[in-house]
C-alpha cells in the first residue's frame, strides 16, 4: 500500500472526529461513510446511472445546509428500493446515525475536498479496505467477527494458489477479505489482458461466492467487492445476504476452493441449524461450519479455514465430525497460529488445510502440524503481525495446494526441536482423534517471563471469560430468553 493510499485512509478516518459530537461509533461511522462514498464514487467513476435521477451526490451537495439532513435520510430510504440491484442491496434498510445537520454538511464538504484523482489512481478498493481494517482494529476488543488479519489471509491464499478455473467460496464472508485477496492473487499470477471471452465470463459470473448474515457487514462487503471490480448477483456470484447454517447455505454452489474464518460461539435464534445435510446436529457454530466446508467441496476441492483450539479436541460430536473430516478429506496440514492475533487475548486458533477426497473413506494418512505459536512474540499494537512471520511456514508447506502424497513425501519432519512435524493417522486415532498436538516447550526465558506477567495472565483469563459468555448468551437465546446487552 502506497504512502498516498495511507494518507487518503488517514484523512477519511480522521473525519470520524466530525461525528464524535453526534455520538456515532466507529462502526456506525464506516457504515455512514459507505453510503456517502458510494454516492461520491459513483460520480467520480461516472457510474451514476446505477442511481435514480434526483438522488445522486450533486443533489445531496446542492441542498441548502438546513435541508440536507432531511433529504439525506429520504435518499437512504429511496435507494433501498430503487436503482440497480447492487444499489438496493447496499442501501437495504439503511438509516443514518447523524442527528445534527451541521455534522452531515461538514462530512459532505470534507469528502468533496479529498484528492479523488489520486484516489482513483491508487485504487479505491485499497482505500476502502484500509478503512475496514482500521475499523476492525478499533473493534478488536469486542466480538470482532469481521476481522481476519490481512497478512494471515494473504498467506493462506498464497499456499492455496487460486486460479481462474476455481469456484471460490467464503461461507462466512464478513467484509469479503478472502475473496478480495484471492482475486488479487489470480490477477497477479495470470494475464487478464489475454483472457478469452469465455474466461472473462467465467471470472465475472462463476468464480467468487460468499454469504454474510449481518446486514451492515453485507453492505460493507458489497461495497468492497464493487470497488475491486467483482460483480454481484443475488442468485449468482458475489456475496449473498443470508445464513450459511440455514437452507440458504445449501444453495451456495459446490466449490473447488473454500477460504474462510467462521464466527465463534453458538448458533443463535432458533436453536440447532436448519440444514438438513448436516449429519451431526450441534449448536456449535464452528462444527456446523466445518461440516458445511467439507460438505461444500467438490471431489478434489481444497480448503483453508480458521478454527479455535476446541475444534481440535472437543469430545462427543466434535470427535465424530473430526473423524468424518479425516475420512472424507485429506487433512494434510494444521498451522497453529500465534496467540493474540484475534479478537480477545487468550483465544487460540489454527488453520486447517484439507482436500476433499475422490473416494469417501480413508483419505487422511498423515497430518503435518506447523507450530507457529510456541516461543513466538505476543502480537498486539506494539508488535504487528506481518507476512514475514509466515515465510518459513510457506516454504515448509511447499508448492502443492492439494497436499498430495507425492508432495508430502518431499516435506521435512524437523523433529522434537523443530516447528514442522508429521503424525500418522493411526497415531491420531490412538489418541481419540485429538488433533490438539504440541511438542515444543517454552524455552526462551523472555517468553516464560512474558507469560507469567500478571497483566498477560489477566488478559488471557478475560479472553476465556468472553468466549464463555458468548457461549452462554447463545444458550439463553436458544431457550428463547431475552439476552441483555
Amino acid at each position: 500500500m502506497s504512502t498516498t493510499t495511507y494518507d487518503l485512509i488517514a484523512k477519511l478516518w480522521n473525519l470520524c472526529n466530525v461525528l464524535k459530537d453526534d455520538g456515532v461509533t466507529y462502526h456506525q461511522y464506516v457504515i455512514e461513510l459507505t453510503y456517502l462514498l458510494f454516492l461520491k464514487m459513483a460520480k467520480e467513476t461516472r457510474t451514476e446511472n446505477l442511481l435514480p435521477e434526483g438522488y445522486r451526490w450533486d443533489d445531496l451537495e446542492g441542498k441548502a445546509a438546513n435541508e440536507r439532513l432531511d433529504f439525506y435520510k429520504l435518499l437512504l430510504i429511496h435507494l433501498g428500493s430503487r436503482g440497480s440491484t447492487l444499489v438496493k442491496e447496499i442501501f437495504a434498510n439503511a438509516n443514518s446515525s447523524i442527528n445534527k445537520p451541521n455534522t452531515l454538511s461538514t462530512l459532505v464538504t470534507e469528502i468533496d475536498k479529498l484528492d479523488w484523482y489520486s484516489a482513483r489512481q491508487e485504487g479505491l478498493g485499497d482505500v476502502y479496505e484500509g478503512l475496514l481494517e482500521k475499523n476492525a482494529n478499533e473493534k478488536k476488543s469486542g466480538a470482532g467477527q469481521y476481522f481476519t488479519p490481512r497478512p494471515l489471509i494473504d498467506s493462506m491464499v498464497h499456499v492455496m494458489r487460486p486460479t481462474l478455473k476455481d469456484v471460490i467460496q467464503d461461507p462466512a464472508a464478513g467484509t469479503g477479505g478472502f475473496l478480495i485477496a484471492a482475486n488479487r492473487y489470480i490477477r497477479e499470477n495470470s494475464d487478464p489482458d489475454i483472457w478469452t471471452e469465455k474466461q472473462q465470463r467465467k471470472y465475472r459470473s462463476n468464480t467468487f461466492y460468499g454469504m454474510e448474515h449481518v446486514q451492515d457487514t453485507h453492505r460493507l462487503a458489497l461495497m468492497n467487492l464493487m470497488l475491486h471490480g467483482l460483480e454481484f448477483d443475488p442468485q449468482g456470484a458475489g456475496i449473498r445476504y443470508g445464513d450459511t447454517l440455514s437452507p440458504e447455505g445449501e444453495a451456495l454452489p459446490k466449490a473447488t476452493l473454500i477460504l474462510t474464518n467462521p464466527p465463534f460461539g453458538s448458533k443463535k435464534g432458533g436453536g440447532l441449524p436448519t440444514r438438513k445435510d448436516f449429519i451431526f446436529p450441534t449448536s456449535n457454530k464452528q462444527f456446523c461450519f466445518l461440516q458445511h466446508i467439507y460438505g461444500g467441496l467438490k471431489p478434489g476441492g481444497r480448503a483453508a479455514a480458521i478454527f479455535p483450539d476446541n475444534v481440535l479436541f472437543d469430545s462427543n460430536v466434535g470427535k465424530q465430525i473430526r473423524t468424518e473430516l479425516m475420512e472424507k478429506c485429506n487433512l494434510h496440514t494444521i498451522l497453529r497460529l500465534p496467540s493474540g492475533i484475534f479478537y480477545a487475548h487468550g483465544v487460540k486458533t489454527n488453520v486447517l488445510f484439507f482436500t476433499r477426497g475422490k473416494k469417501e473413506k480413508s483419505n487422511t494418512q498423515e497430518v503435518w502440524v506447523y507450530d507457529l505459536r510456541a516461543n513466538i512474540s505476543q502480537f498486539g499494537k506494539r508488535t504487528q503481525l506481518t507476512r514475514k512471520h509466515f515465510a518459513e511456514f510457506e516454504v515448509a508447506f511447499g508448492d502443492d495446494p492439494f497436499g498430495s502424497s507425492v508432495s508430502l513425501v518431499k516435506r521435512v519432519d524437523t523433529g522434537e526441536q523443530g516447528r514442522f512435524r508429521k503424525f500418522t493417522r493411526d497415531w491420531i486415532g490412538e489418541r481419540n482423534e485429538n488433533l490438539d498436538i504440541s511438542w515444543l516447550k517454552y524455552e526462551d526465558e523472555g517468553d516464560i517471563n512474558a507469560l507469567l506477567q500478571p497483566a498477560k495472565l489477566v488478559q488471557e483469563a478475560m479472553g476465556e471469560l468472553e468466549a464463555a459468555l458468548e457461549e452462554l448468551r447463545g444458550i439463553l437465546e436458544e431457550l428463547g430468553e431475552e439476552v441483555e446487552a
